[in-house]
């Protein structure tokens, strides 16, 4: 079976630490990794991290030598992992239980190295497990292909559902920039003419605000979208202006589910 190495940043996480790292070890394909990045929190999580990687040997968790932010906490797992995937997960975000198994079957047979799936969302309050979670009504749906033109307008593909195989694509870092390292990522793989492909059926959980709502971090984004346009892809102004656009309304149209 292929090894899937977890990476998971963390910082101060320890509300909802054990239910993330609970649905990665009790996935159907169990022949993964968890690393875990802890960015100098000051709770509880580095102490649980442990607690977990003495009770299974497939957590491995790594304090940061510093203060970084999650782009670079992924990064330092990242340069750790030994499997044939690469996945990512969010220390407040869920896998339900065959995740792992449905797209490394899926991967194969659409046979390209990058793929995610639609996921659930519900209230950053939800203190269920992935093992009894009911589905509901919120879906973000995985478009069926995204090439590099589409993920400018809008990042179609949800962090904690993705998934990229190391063979086709080599170790791939995450940009170093303040935010939307993951967008970045997914571009950068892209750009040279590598499409993604979208699993329908959800299999995650992320945790949201309340449906309608946009948070002021959700705001913020448009600037750091913006500085990824000009910076990190190099795009004219109006081709910037252009994707800014997209990425709004596609922002506020997800907000409401």
């Amino acid at each position: 079976m292929p090894l899937v190495s977890v990476v998971m940043p963390v910082y101060n996480s320890a509300v909802t630490l054990g239910a993330s790292i609970r649905s990665v070890l009790t996935q159907t394909h169990s022949d993964l990794e968890l690393l875990v990045t802890d960015d100098k929190s000051s709770d509880d999580s580095m102490d649980l991290l442990r607690d977990f990687a003495r009770q299974d040997e497939r957590v491995l968790p790594e304090s940061a030598p510093e203060r970084g932010g999650a782009g670079r906490a992924r990064n330092l797992a990242i340069e750790r992992a030994r499997g044939d995937y690469i996945a990512f997960l969010d220390s407040d975000d869920m896998w339900l239980p065959d995740k792992a198994e449905r797209q490394i079957d899926f991967a194969a047979t659409v046979n390209t190295p990058l793929t995610f799936t639609s996921y659930y969302k519900v209230d950053a309050d939800y203190d269920g497990e992935s093992t009894d979670f009911v589905p509901n009504g919120r879906v973000v749906r995985a478009r069926e292909h995204v090439d590099y033109r589409a993920m400018l307008i809008q990042d179609h593909i949800g962090a904690l559902t993705a998934m990229y195989d190391r063979s086709a694509l080599g170790t791939r870092l995450m940009p170093e920039m303040r935010k939307r390292q993951d967008y970045a990522l997914w571009l950068s793989i892209m750009r040279d003419g590598t499409a993604a492909r979208g699993l329908p059926e959800p299999l995650a959980v992320y945790r949201a605000h309340r449906p309608g709502s946009l948070s002021s971090n959700k705001l913020s984004l448009i600037q750091y979208n913006w500085e990824l346009y000009r910076e990190h892809e190099h795009l004219s102004l109006p081709r910037s202006a252009q994707a800014l656009a997209g990425a709004a309304w596609h922002s506020l149209r997800k907000a409401r589910i």
